[in-house]
C-alpha cells in the first residue's frame, strides 16, 4: 500500500510541475502558472489536445 501512495503523490507532483512549466513557457505569467499548477493534469491534457 505504501508504494501506491508514493506513486500517487509523485504523479500529482509531477503533473503540477509539468503544468507550471508548460504554462510559463506559453504565457510568461506567474498567475497563470499557479492556476494551471492547481489544475495540473487537466491542463497538461488540454494543452496536448489543443496543440
Amino acid at each position: 500500500m505504501s508504494d501506491k501512495n508514493t506513486a500517487v503523490k509523485t504523479g500529482i507532483g509531477f503533473g503540477s510541475v509539468l503544468a507550471i512549466t508548460i504554462s510559463w513557457s506559453v504565457n510568461q505569467s506567474i498567475l497563470w502558472a499557479i492556476i494551471h499548477g492547481v489544475f495540473s493534469w487537466f491542463y497538461v491534457i488540454y494543452f496536448a489536445l489543443t496543440r
